[in-house]
């Protein structure tokens, strides 16, 4: 399945949402411009290698420099391809402007990194032996995307579903679709456990998508959300402003 666009009208211009694409983009073309050691060193560097901080022994028989912890939040804007890239911009994008809406500016940035660090902690703990190098923004995308489902989940997502070589394009309920997402990566992490193979950090994005739905509870600004879906009234809301946007 891939989104295609939501029908959850933009506020306000999400400023946050493209400085942070624009830092991935350049940090990935910067990365492109690297000899392939260089890049495998950068990535151990600047990526989060479980064993890395789960076994301090082991770090320093492997010759890893000590660090204050700054792997952790640059491992998100690093990655190992054009399409990881791609995926991953995309979602925040079409996803991240209605969360910068009712967070502001300045508080979504803060969000999208908590996000981003609780993925990785969630990783380490089912990979806490790991030597290899975990980078990508998918972890903090997917508390955006956790965040979405509480705040807009009758949301419709403008969905295409290639079929063979057929395209059909559906609107999905947010809830269906970010859940379904969700269930998916939940079967793929214990898949991958079970056959002892972890290409891709499935429980990073499980812990990403758990941390966007219990922090946006303290991230959402009062009066700001207009579009908010209430229980209570099994509708949006349509408040006024009462505060600014930071």
């Amino acid at each position: 399945m891939i989104p295609l666009r939501s029908n959850v009208p933009r506020l306000t211009i999400p400023y946050a949402v493209s400085v942070i694409i624009a830092v991935n983009v350049l940090a990935f073309l910067y990365v492109r411009t690297l000899d392939p050691h260089a890049v495998a060193r950068l990535y151990h560097l600047f990526g989060v290698v479980p064993a890395r901080f789960m076994e301090p022994d082991w770090a320093v028989w492997a010759g890893y420099p000590k660090t204050l912890g700054w792997p952790l939040v640059t491992y998100m804007f690093l990655h190992g391809g054009w399409l990881h890239l791609i995926l991953n911009m995309w979602m925040l994008w079409l996803f991240g402007d209605n969360i910068e809406d009712v967070t502001g500016h300045g508080w979504f940035v803060l969000f999208y990194l908590l996000c981003g660090l609780a993925a990785v902690g969630t990783h380490m703990v089912f990979e806490g032996s790991s030597p290899m190098p975990v980078v990508g923004a998918s972890g903090a995308v997917a508390g955006v995307l956790g965040a979405y489902i509480v705040l807009y989940p009758h949301g419709r997502v403008l969905t295409l579903i290639p079929v063979f070589f057929f395209p059909f394009i559906f609107r999905i309920p947010a809830s269906l679709f970010l859940g379904f997402w969700f269930l998916l990566q939940v079967f793929s992490g214990i898949y991958s456990k079970v056959q002892g193979a972890q290409d891709v950090a499935w429980w990073a994005h499980v812990g990403g998508f758990v941390a966007g739905i219990v922090l946006i509870r303290w991230f959402r600004l009062p009066g700001v959300c207009r579009y908010c879906y209430n229980p209570d009234s099994k509708d949006y809301d349509r408040e006024d402003s009462a505060l600014p946007p930071l």
